[in-house]
């Protein structure tokens, strides 16, 4: 069932919070053995969530548009009491002390918090291969990846093991796995949505962002998170109303022509083609348009993106948060213990970036690579800046392939990480996109990406639904 169904259900009096949750950890049991989508199921948490829920609501308790929904977690965001991992070993017993903003505005509403899902370690990946606890598989093909870093909230909602999920998005982690898994996943835009709580990886990029089967319902879960929050200072309430009305013949709709390059997959190609045929057949107006310096952005994004990981994780000592398994400490000096605690604590991708990062902001390199990667995201978000002068909404391909099998693209981190091409660009300017699974033409699932002005997040929500429905 979808949210709007749990929700009438609920206030119907069809079946109960607990009926609904009960089912979902059946599925979770069922399943996730194969997929392995949760590193945490809150059996018993979920259960008595589900009965508080309807005994506020047989109370008269107010039906908010969250209460009494499951919704699953990427460990990477804080609940209180729990164990939040990110899936790596230098965190595997810490417990968080206090709740991620998006985490309490949840509990504000009464949503049940199914578990926690799996991802790349510290959210670094596109394939949910970098985990420390093992990889996730596509419930589409278990031969194939989810999708990363979030690929275990994509997976939970696309084995129904969740009706929604919440993900977060520095380089495409949403909309990439939503595209491998055949889901709704939508990044707003940055700052829309608290910070606050979530375990940073690149603080200048990161964003949450829901999981759902249907456009309508990632606008619920997304209204349910976004404003702003006192504790992350570029949160902000500045989302502009959706227009009423929408007229499909009023929408100008730019296809960037740097997006269709060789190497897509000829069966991504006619998906996207097909779906730029069905908003022409709307009357939507369709406009080639240029994005010159998105050519630059990966290289760019794989400057800023492992520098700001290298200042961020330096804080994770294997120490501080919780010791890190196998580590002698007789006899160690300070420097050697830090250095034992990191080199085992953190894997082979993580340890990769924060080498990058250092490097790239050490003492005369920091003006040959990472300013020069500034001031390439700052050309990159003009021309984005120009292009919705002329048209409401961008459409691309979300990714180049379809979901490739597990193992395949592990030695060739290049080949993994052009997995975002066509992500990358939206973080870099901070600006809201979606990925919307197109109607099913192969037996994998293929999603294409709508991007919108920043701030214009109902707007381009608005625009998805056209297509959905």
């Amino acid at each position: 069932m979808n949210i709007s169904q749990i929700q009438n259900g609920l206030r119907n009096k069809e079946f109960s919070a607990t009926e609904i949750v009960h089912q979902y950890l059946d599925t979770i049991v069922k399943t996730d053995s194969d997929v392995h989508a949760f590193l945490e199921a809150y059996h018993e948490d979920a259960i008595e969530s589900a009965k508080n829920v309807d005994e506020y609501l047989a109370s008269g308790g107010e039906q908010l548009p969250m209460t009494g929904v499951p919704i699953a977690i990427k460990d990477n965001m804080l609940i209180n009491g729990k164990k939040t991992t990110c899936a790596s070993k230098i965190l595997e017993n810490y417990t968080a002390t206090y709740d991620a903003g998006v985490i309490k505005k949840l509990k504000n509403q009464k949503a049940i918090f199914l578990g926690k899902t799996n991802l790349d370690e510290f959210a670094m990946g596109s394939s949910t291969e970098f985990s420390a606890y093992g990889p996730t598989k596509n419930p589409h093909d278990l031969e194939r990846v989810p999708g990363g870093s979030s690929g275990g909230s994509a997976a939970s909602v696309a084995a129904n093991m969740s009706p929604a999920s919440l993900g977060s998005d520095t380089g495409g982690s949403i909309r990439q796995p939503a595209h491998c898994c055949g889901v709704v996943g939508f990044k707003p835009t940055y700052g829309a949505v608290s910070r606050a709580g979530i375990i940073a990886l690149a603080s200048s990029l990161d964003q949450v962002g829901p999981f759902a089967n249907t456009v309508e319902d990632a606008e619920i879960v997304f209204k349910a998170i976004a404003g702003k929050d006192p504790y992350d200072n570029t949160s902000a309430n500045k989302l502009s109303p959706a227009v009423e009305g929408l007229n499909p013949a009023s929408l100008r709709i730019g296809i960037p022509k740097e997006y269709f390059i060789e190497g897509i997959e000829p069966e991504v190609a006619k998906a996207i083609q097909s779906t730029i045929d069905f908003y022409r057949s709307l009357g939507a107006q369709i406009k080639e348009v240029s994005l010159p310096h998105s050519k630059y952005a990966l290289s760019a994004y794989y400057l800023i993106q492992p520098a700001e990981a290298s200042s961020n994780l330096a804080r994770f000592d294997g120490i501080r948060y919780s010791p890190v398994p196998g580590v002698e400490r007789e006899g160690l000096n300070l420097g050697e213990l830090y250095r034992q605690n990191k080199g085992k604590g953190f894997g082979p991708e993580t340890t990769r970036r924060i080498l990058l990062g250092t490097y790239a902001l050490s003492s005369g390199y920091y003006d040959a690579y990472y300013k020069k990667a500034i001031e390439a995201e700052e050309y990159i978000t003009d021309d984005f800046n120009k292009v919705f002068e002329e048209v409401d909404v961008l459409l691309t391909p979300t990714a180049p392939t379809r979901a490739f099998k597990i193992g395949e693209k592990l030695d060739d981190p290049l080949q993994m990480y052009l997995s975002d091409i066509f992500t990358i660009p939206v973080n870099l300017a901070g600006l809201p996109a979606i990925s919307i699974p197109v109607r099913q033409l192969t037996e994998l699932p293929i999603g294409f990406q709508l991007i919108g002005k920043k701030w214009h997040d109902l707007s381009l929500l608005q625009t998805a639904q056209l297509y959905e429905r």
